[in-house]
């Protein structure tokens, strides 16, 4: 029978396959479960990094504290992702917070299990050193895109965002993520009533259609275009 960590390990394969047999033991021996309910924090700026965290189900937003406290959105996170390592190999606390967007199931691995296997094992690093390449890259882009682009640029390059991560429902059209106005905002880098009124314009161009949290596009290439012009 299956143990409860077990029915997830198909998530973690790909880290799984860079290790040996013995390795792959030592891991997880060490591995363990955590639920999250919707909006509860996962960590917060400040905190000391002790695991590395792996995102098995449910949608997570990393985010920092701007100017007057508004929240930034930093990134979204999907299924089977890493996140909560870097600070450690840093040697620094968390700059950013994460929590959950709904509710969430993690695996977790002490950092200091996680290090030990790195240093036995050059596969596992350059594992984590391309994940590493891959969100830095991802942030230069949105730094780029959240400072350069006006307004509806900004908004479609977010919806944009979104549908990449998150994929659309069975429809093929409707966000399979259902975001506040807030978060939208927030993930956007403009204020909450500029998103409203934003994403209001859009809903009157036919470029989406709204229905409470939910948003279904209409005009992909459209908003591709303006996402582009910035």
């Amino acid at each position: 029978m299956r143990t409860h960590w077990e029915e997830y390990l198909d998530k973690i394969s790909d880290m799984l396959d860079t290790l040996n047999d013995e390795q792959r033991e030592i891991l997880l021996s060490h591995i363990s479960v955590i639920k999250y309910k919707k909006n509860e924090v996962i960590y917060q700026e400040g905190d000391l990094p002790t695991n590395l965290l792996c995102l098995v189900s449910g949608k997570v937003k990393i985010y920092k504290e701007g100017v007057g406290g508004r929240p930034q959105i930093m990134r979204v996170l999907g299924e089977t992702e890493y996140f909560a390592y870097r600070a450690y190999m840093a040697n620094e606390p968390f700059i950013t917070a994460a929590s959950a967007f709904e509710p969430c199931v993690v695996l977790k691995v002490p950092l200091g299990i996680v290090v030990k296997l790195i240093m036995e094992n050059a596969a596992l690093g350059w594992f984590f050193i391309k994940r590493l390449a891959h969100d830095l890259g991802q942030s230069d882009e949105r730094t780029v895109n959240l400072t350069q682009k006006h307004i509806r640029g900004r908004l479609a390059e977010s919806l944009l965002f979104l549908k990449d991560s998150y994929g659309l429902e069975e429809d093929g059209s409707t966000l399979s993520i259902y975001l506040s106005r807030e978060d939208l905002a927030n993930l956007s880098n403009m204020t909450t009533s500029n998103a409203i009124r934003t994403l209001s314009a859009f809903a009157s161009e036919k470029l989406v259609a709204i229905d409470g949290r939910k948003i279904k596009f209409i005009d992909i290439a459209e908003l591709e275009k303006i996402s582009k012009i910035g």
